[in-house]
């Protein structure tokens, strides 16, 4: 572990204390800490995109919300800028159990590896990392959500880390090869499993950073159908990338489980899709991506992929209406703006 410096320790010293830690803070519990942070931020900055965007959404949100209506004199003078402290921890929690669950799926299937990508021990020992890691990222979340000290936040939080186990379940469920090729999935079941693997957490985070201002049910419900929306309409524009991208020259692969391909299988029909699948399929049950995108392409698939991105975009706005207007609430409307804008 690498040594902590003075000016780390004095910032993490910091953090601590402005959670309601009081004395003084243990070496190991600051070296334990600083790796943690460390942890974080490689996993979710890769030099040209900073990943934190739950925790970014959660504090506008809180902002956004403004204070408390109760006459509760102590979280009064909680609050910094607009934000009480237990939402800030909140919106840090949030980061961690995305970049734990991240960092899980970095685990690969030993008994799939061949000769060709690498010594198996190397890939024994980066599984046994990524299971480390994400366990100790999860458990460090979930001791800074009992420090919450809100019965009705940890179920909630809690509810969406079995959401997120349940989602990635089912979408490993339909990673081997085979089955994907021969996947029946509708757009309804995958608005499902997407909301499970990708907006559960951020929506469940949106309603408890209500709940810990001591917000009405309305203002509970309107966050979490924003965090719900917003989230669908970030996935779907990651779904659509390679299928929108100007640069045409640069093909990648994509899913074949990701909206444009569901929905243009739908518009297809189940028998047209699987021969054009075999179509496109070369040696060794290989897809040829390129010709694959471009038969997507001229279909139906894409263009009402973006209709639903804007569909949910719009959901979102409509659910930041009973917020007051602010720079938080402008900013929540941009984000929303800028994941449901196309070339």
């Amino acid at each position: 572990m690498g040594k902590v410096s003075v000016a780390d320790k004095m910032r993490i010293q910091t953090r601590f204390q402005s959670k309601g830690y009081s004395g003084r803070v243990s070496s190991e519990e600051l070296e334990a800490r600083h790796c943690e942070e460390n942890l974080s931020e490689g996993f979710i900055y890769d030099s040209r995109n900073n990943l934190q965007m739950r925790g970014l959404v959660v504090l506008l949100i809180s902002k956004a919300a403004g204070p408390s209506k109760t006459d509760d004199l102590s979280l009064q003078h909680d609050m910094v800028s607009g934000i009480y402290s237990s939402q800030r921890s909140l919106a840090e929690i949030t980061e961690l159990i995305h970049t734990a669950f991240l960092v899980h799926r970095g685990i690969v299937n030993i008994g799939e590896l061949e000769s060709c990508d690498g010594p198996m021990k190397d890939m024994q020992f980066g599984n046994k990392m990524a299971i480390l890691g994400g366990d100790f990222l999860l458990a460090n979340a979930c001791t800074g959500l009992a420090h919450l000290q809100n019965t009705k936040v940890v179920e909630l939080v809690s509810s969406a880390i079995g959401d997120l186990v349940q989602g990635i379940y089912y979408e490993n469920s339909n990673l081997p090869e085979e089955s994907s090729l021969t996947d029946d999935i509708g757009i309804a079941s995958w608005k499902e499993q997407v909301f499970l693997s990708h907006g559960a957490l951020l929506a469940k985070s949106c309603q408890a950073a209500m709940e810990l201002a001591q917000h009405d049910t309305n203002m509970q419900a309107m966050a979490f159908e924003y965090g719900k929306h917003m989230s669908m309409s970030h996935k779907l524009n990651s779904d659509l990338q390679p299928f929108v991208k100007e640069n045409a020259g640069n093909t990648s692969a994509f899913s074949l489980n990701s909206a444009p391909v569901v929905l243009h299988q739908e518009f297809l029909g189940r028998e047209a899709w699987i021969q054009q699948i075999r179509e496109t399929q070369l040696k060794g049950r290989l897809l040829d991506f390129a010709k694959l995108q471009e038969a997507i392409k001229t279909g139906q698939g894409v263009s009402a992929a973006i209709d639903l991105c804007r569909y949910h975009g719009n959901k979102a706005l409509e659910a930041l209406q009973c917020f007051s207007s602010s720079e938080a609430r402008s900013a929540l409307e941009n984000i929303v703006r800028a994941v449901t804008r196309f070339p």
